[in-house]
């Protein structure tokens, strides 16, 4: 059902329509926020902003590329609730050091093509890649592919890493960067 209180008016040949722009009428570029500590850490606050967002009826995507041992891979990814998908590499263990197996190596490289294609389709409004620094630290993941993808992505996109020893050159390219310290008490 179509609801119009005036019927519009035949523009005659000679005029041409301008249509008004509006500064508020235009997508926002979304963010790369990196989220970073002096060792290997859990962000809750990147999990808990993940979650709100998702709630809010937008799309979220959290990738874990060195977590594994649920035989999870990028075609099984976890749904929680209808806007929240977690993927894991498929890899039969944690990654804690840069001693990788070539099947490990290529799970994560997988996972690694996987996401960048399914970002590259726009669906999502908020993708977090966890623990990325150590992936390029590690030699899993090369630095520069990571600076094109963020480059390239779809403009609408926010993007959070995280990880500790964040590479300068995506704390350069950072709209907002969070380190977290601990204070021992004596």
């Amino acid at each position: 059902m179509v609801s119009q209180l005036r019927a519009p008016r035949p523009q005659p040949p000679h005029r041409r329509t301008v249509l008004a722009t509006h500064p508020l009428l235009r997508t926002l570029a979304g963010t790369v926020q990196v989220f970073t500590a002096p060792h290997r850490s859990f962000f809750p606050n990147v999990m808990v902003q993940a979650m709100r967002i998702a709630g809010q009826g937008n799309v979220v995507l959290v990738v874990q590329f060195l977590k594994g041992g649920i035989a999870q891979g990028a075609d099984q990814p976890m749904q929680f609730g209808q806007n929240l998908e977690w993927i894991r590499a498929d890899v039969a263990r944690c990654i804690h050091d840069d001693l990788v197996s070539g099947e490990e190596r290529a799970a994560i490289a997988d996972l690694w093509h996987h996401t960048q294609a399914v970002i590259t389709q726009g669906r999502y409004a908020l993708v977090v890649l966890d623990e990325l620094s150590l992936a390029i630290q590690f030699g899993l993941i090369a630095e520069a592919d990571v600076l094109t993808f963020l480059q390239e992505r779809p403009p609408q996109v926010d993007v959070i890493l995280t990880g500790p020893e964040m590479p300068e050159a995506l704390l350069a390219i950072a709209d907002q960067v969070t380190e977290f310290r601990r204070q021992f008490l004596p």
